[in-house]
């Protein structure tokens, strides 16, 4: 607990870091309390269509008369839940296989090498699109196949780290008194890639929250009547000619989301990584 609270108290000694930390609250409180306080996303009200902001409507409302503000709140909702959810099993399974490739070596490293190899030769909207096209969409089925996309920038780090501890003394100390495997990697390897991980875990969610926006702006991520980001872009941009509000509202919310995950990851990067803080 010390140890967050002094990572926060350096966090918080920069303005880019406070910045990235007021945003990144200021997101994650509009997700979790605006469905709270706003009126029911799905209600249709056909004579409040395209209606400007008001105390009725913040901001104001799409197509169908549904009101933006409950919408973009249960839209950012969606996209921090996924975003997070893909960060956080990409990291682990990324972690766990980069290190049994360090660790291993031999025909294991270059057959989980060439896995990632293949992954990343392939651009990840276009390897994304491929992959829910063979296996439908839906949430869970979402999650998975842009975890895919996402594992080998955790492997290679992990399997990094890995590489560089597996020759060390301490560790061929334990090999020597016949310490279980696991034992070792939980005892040493783990707490050694847990910190490259975090970073590159924090800095990875913002580019995650885009990536499903783009997706489901392309009709692959969320599926109507449920809201995401980039549906209610999409929407608000194929009636741009009536009202602009539905695509600013929204693209803005994914602007500051974007914006304060970036400010915070590398904010955290710095404190964490101590040649980056010199």
């Amino acid at each position: 607990m010390s140890g967050l609270v002094e990572t926060l108290r350096r966090i918080c000694s920069e303005r880019d870091g406070r910045l990235g930390l007021a945003f990144t609250l200021a997101i994650v409180a509009f997700a979790l309390v605006g469905p709270l306080i706003g009126p029911d996303p799905n209600a249709i009200d056909i004579k409040a269509r395209f209606a400007s902001p008001d105390l009725s409507h913040l901001f104001g409302t799409d197509n169908l008369g549904r009101d933006l503000f409950a919408r973009t709140s249960v839209g950012t909702r969606y996209a921090l839940a996924l975003s997070v959810a893909i960060v956080i099993i990409s990291s682990i399974l990324g972690s766990l296989i980069g290190i049994v490739a360090g660790i291993a070596g031999a025909w294991v490293d270059r057959a989980v090498t060439a896995v990632f190899d293949i992954v990343n030769a392939f651009p990840p909207l276009i390897l994304a699109f491929a992959l829910i096209a063979l296996y439908g969409k839906g949430p869970a089925t979402f999650v998975a196949l842009v975890t895919v996309v996402f594992i080998p920038q955790f492997g290679r780090m992990a399997r990094a780290r890995a590489q560089s501890l597996r020759n060390m003394s301490f560790i061929e100390a334990e090999r020597m008194l016949a310490v279980n495997p696991v034992t070792i990697v939980v005892r040493h390897y783990l707490p050694n890639v847990a910190g490259p991980i975090i970073v590159l875990a924090s800095m990875n969610l913002p580019v995650v929250i885009a990536f499903e926006a783009s997706l489901s702006f392309l009709g692959f991520g969320v599926q109507p009547p449920k809201s995401s980001l980039g549906t209610l872009i999409k929407d608000g941009f194929v009636s741009i000619n009536q009202s602009w509000w539905p695509t600013v509202s929204a693209a803005l919310v994914l602007a500051i989301a974007t914006l304060g995950a970036t400010l915070l990851g590398e904010a955290l990067r710095r404190v964490i990584d101590p040649k980056a803080a010199r």
